[in-house]
């Protein structure tokens, strides 16, 4: 469909400010609207399929005049990792407005609720749906302006220093990924990823080597990888329960996606393979440290969606660990078809695996939260009887968090261990971190079997004679979307691979 793209970035712009006045009106019919444009751009999106696997270069391309004293076009594409991942982020929307007409109910300044959860809709599809650095960095600067008011405004106790929090480290990561992208223009002229992919192969080496560590450095902090994940638990504690599903399920696997498509993509076929080795090696560690981390303190931690938000490092710590896993010939100049690079697969399918779980897993806290009014996981117990639907949504997230079969996330690290065994055959240092990754999987294990046993079985903790019911019917529509989203990609993760599988990367 022509304009597919295009009108997939125009229709929330343009509805922003219909749905404050929707808002107005009734903050239901303000929540409907916004789903609405989420199903619109779903069915939107899925019209480039066709092409992204049908064509010779499996990409679906727009491009249309921009800035021209720059020779910038406004160009929008996906391939089959990008397509993947804007539809998981629109059907995370579609959840989130749901789940907000009944959670949000009685909260204060509605309308702008859900005027900023359409605006912040731009940003988090939009860093998918991009060629260009400059509209990149517009999407990537876009999420954050959105989700600082909506943490800040309606939060908890502590909710505007948390957002600012937020704010604050992301965007010193954001001044990171500025000077990569800049020193890109400067060195090669133009603002098109896939062009000055090209350009870079002729750039000093030791230039690129900066703009690798400085790209990837700005993306890690939007991960919330160790040592710069300190906003992320805050963040997500304070945060309204449809804003943690979409900052733990589409803001940090954003930073996940950037460093695939822009560091390892872009940048990195240029520096060399014994930097790139190296480099390579750096992520790993980093990622062991991140799952290692985000694990044990997910184990001892009593608040609900703190607990959460650490699991949440955790697996960003998975797919950091999947990412070093990327094809090091890459660096010397060989093309690779990610068919071929089953690591890389697993880690782009764990990414939106781990988008859905954790969307689910939030969603499920925040409706504990909503009919129980506490978060202390020590004073809840026996919610399976009170809150059949809920406790089954939420044990499927958790077991999907843990790797268990047959859920989105057993597939998606199945496959991040069977590339890492082909590529210990070739590179010895991986044998020490695939270990300890496996180990990490029993840590997710753990916890989440905790979470469960806490919440929802046992003997009711909380006060005597006090009433808790399950939640509404959009509640419940919203996280049955998940619950199926989770056991098709675990029973049946085809459609995605012969997406994923299609990308070419050096």
């Amino acid at each position: 469909m022509p304009f597919a793209l295009l009108s997939v970035f125009l229709i929330p712009t343009i509805s922003t400010p219909f749905v404050y006045f929707a808002g107005k009106k009734s903050p239901k019919a303000a929540a409907i609207l916004i789903a609405l444009i989420a199903i619109v751009n779903i069915a939107l999106i899925l019209t480039t399929i066709p092409t992204v696997l049908n064509s010779s270069v499996h990409r679906y391309v727009e491009s249309y005049t921009w800035i021209t004293i720059i020779n910038t076009s406004f160009t929008l594409f996906v391939d089959g990792i990008s397509v993947s991942i804007a539809l998981i982020s629109l059907i995370l929307i579609l959840a989130a407005a749901l789940f907000s007409i009944k959670y949000m109910t009685g909260k204060k300044n509605l309308p702008a609720y859900y005027a900023l959860l359409c605006m912040l809709s731009i940003g988090l599809v939009g860093v998918f749906l991009t060629s260009n650095l400059l509209l990149f960095y517009f999407c990537w600067e876009l999420m954050l302006v959105p989700a600082y008011f909506i943490i800040g405004g309606w939060g908890y106790k502590d909710s505007y220093k948390a957002a600012f929090k937020l704010f604050i480290f992301t965007h010193a990561g954001a001044v990171f990924v500025l000077l990569g992208i800049g020193t890109i223009y400067v060195v090669t002229g133009t603002t098109d990823m896939f062009a000055a992919q090209t350009a870079l192969m002729t750039a000093s080496p030791d230039i690129i080597k900066w703009v690798l560590i400085a790209l990837t450095a700005g993306f890690a902090v939007k991960m919330a990888v160790v040592p710069v994940h300190m906003w992320l638990p805050d963040a997500h504690s304070e945060a309204p329960a449809p804003m943690s599903a979409l900052l733990s399920g589409v803001i940090i696997s954003a930073g996940a996606y950037a460093i695939l498509r822009l560091s390892l993509g872009m940048v990195f076929p240029a520096v060399g393979i014994a930097f790139g080795t190296n480099f390579l090696h750096g992520l790993a560690i980093f990622g062991i440290i991140s799952a290692f981390f985000g694990s044990l303190i997910a184990l001892v931690e009593t608040d609900i969606k703190r607990l959460i938000a650490y699991s949440s490092i955790a697996h960003m710590g998975y797919i950091m660990f999947g990412l070093s896993l990327f094809p090091v010939s890459v660096a010397a100049g060989t093309a690779v078809v990610l068919i071929s690079a089953i690591a890389i697969t697993g880690t782009v399918l764990h990414i939106i695996s781990h988008a859905v779980s954790k969307g689910l897993f939030f969603l499920s806290a925040g409706a504990v939260m909503h009919q129980t009014e506490t978060r202390d996981i020590r004073e809840m117990g026996g919610l399976a009887g009170k809150m059949p639907f809920t406790a089954v949504s939420g044990t499927i997230a958790a077991l999907s968090i843990a790797g268990a079969p047959p859920f989105a996330c057993f597939i998606s690290e199945f496959l991040i261990f069977v590339g890492a065994f082909q590529v210990i055959h070739t590179d010895g240092f991986y044998i020490i971190p695939t270990a300890l990754m496996l180990v990490a999987t029993v840590l997710s294990l753990a916890y989440a079997l905790r979470f469960i046993s806490f919440v929802f079985l046992g003997q009711s903790k909380g006060e005597e004679g006090k009433k808790i019911f399950e939640v509404s019917n959009y509640m419940k529509i919203s996280l049955a979307i998940l619950v199926v989203l989770i056991i098709l990609i675990g029973i049946y993760p085809t459609f995605f691979l012969n997406l994923i599988q299609t990308v070419k990367f050096g």
